[in-house]
């Protein structure tokens, strides 16, 4: 299988810390060269720290600071990657929030949030990484195990992501002539700062439970399927939700 990535060009959103950061490594190892997207000023230095990482690699870095839930934003993100590097060849639509609470106490804030930057924001980077991605691109969406699963406190959370498969499938048949494949990635729990921020120990200990070898996922669980969706040998998958959870549920 060839991952050589050598002279592409990837735009990783969210990709300060978590697994888009360890996305945006693994990729330059692999001599992709990366825009490293980053929202909030209190991720700069965190973004800043994957950029270094990136060059050390010896592949380039580009840091890049936008609202994704505008399209004006969007649009400035891919036009800066462009003008730096000329082309855009791999996006990972990586940027994400969860709140975690029972139904009843979600607020009309808490919906728009949610529904604003796991799906009005993963929409318009779709829509633009449809216009200006190289032929034989890859669009890689990152979206959640729990579509698959029957729980409770997650509804809006699971709710804002399920949008992400229709699209996916809908994108990669409008531009699969191109060459150009769409993807969704469906992590599980993952033993990250982004999960521990919503969850309990008991909370923990059940999810962990529900795993095939009783732990959490970790990030380099999930950096090889990214890795091969990006590379060249993953051409004739298109179009599909890839569940990566260690048996935490199947579909």
């Amino acid at each position: 299988m060839n991952l050589n990535l050598q002279n592409k060009v990837a735009i990783i959103t969210g990709a300060s810390k978590n697994m888009g950061s360890a996305f945006a490594i693994a990729l330059a190892k692999q001599g992709c060269n990366i825009v490293v997207h980053y929202n909030s000023g209190s991720s700069k230095t965190a973004a800043e720290n994957t950029a270094k990482l990136v060059e050390n690699t010896g592949s380039k870095a580009l840091i890049v600071k936008a609202d994704l839930t505008t399209q004006v934003a969007v649009t400035e993100l891919f036009t800066k990657a462009k003008a730096v590097f000329g082309k855009i060849d791999i996006v990972i639509n990586n940027a994400g929030k969860v709140i975690k609470r029972p139904f009843v106490d979600y607020t009309e804030n808490d919906f728009d949030q949610l529904f604003n930057i796991n799906c009005k924001a993963a929409f318009l980077v779709m829509k633009e990484a449809a216009n200006h991605i190289e032929d034989n691109g890859r669009i890689i969406n990152m979206g959640t195990s729990l579509l698959g699963a029957f729980t409770g406190y997650y509804a809006l959370y699971a709710g804002s992501k399920a949008p992400l498969e229709d699209f996916t499938k809908a994108l990669a048949k409008e531009i699969g002539s191109r060459g150009v494949t769409v993807n969704t990635i469906c992590p599980g729990p993952v033993d990250t700062p982004f999960f521990h921020g919503e969850e309990n120990d008991e909370a923990v200990a059940y999810l962990s439970s529900a795993s095939v070898e009783n732990r959490l996922g970790r990030i380099e669980d999930i950096v090889p399927m990214i890795e091969f969706i990006a590379c060249e040998s993953a051409q004739w998958t298109t179009g599909q939700t890839l569940f990566v959870n260690g048996g935490f549920v199947a579909r």
